[in-house]
């Protein structure tokens, strides 16, 4: 009945988030702007996942506890998102070549994958994850 559909994060620069996003394989579907140039709305796609990121000009910033997970998961309200890779050692290699890492980041073994975080330019974290369970679940 359900299916994933999009997720939306504001942003203070659409270009820069844009560019970021792209490097992870999103594609632009969509832009508006507001003829006042108040805020502006893109769409991202992703394997059929939308990602709607909202540039307002009076943006406010985020508070300096999204910064770390250690920080950040204990306030109650959206705390990342993911993205699942067939092999979490070539992410690495491959987000390191593209500059978005440093090569020697380290891959946690959490309870039920590997996973490391990356950050985009507005300091969302983004969770990368060799997770395998829904595909092996039989």
């Amino acid at each position: 009945m359900y299916s994933p559909h999009h997720i939306a994060f504001s942003v203070s620069n659409n270009r820069i988030s844009v560019d970021f996003y792209k490097k992870f394989g999103f594609e632009e579907l969509s832009f508006w702007q507001a003829e006042d140039k108040s805020l502006s709305i893109t769409h991202l796609s992703l394997n059929g996942l939308i990602l709607e990121l909202f540039c307002y000009a009076n943006a406010q910033p985020a508070p300096d506890s999204i910064h770390t997970t250690s920080t950040d998961l204990p306030i109650i309200g959206t705390k990342h998102f993911g993205l699942k890779v067939a092999s979490i050692e070539n992410a690495r290699a491959d987000l390191a070549e593209k500059g978005i890492i440093a090569a020697d980041i380290e891959i946690k073994q959490g309870k039920w994958y590997k996973y490391f975080f990356v950050a985009d330019p507005d300091d969302i974290l983004l969770e990368i994850t060799d997770e395998t369970r829904l595909q092996t679940k039989g």
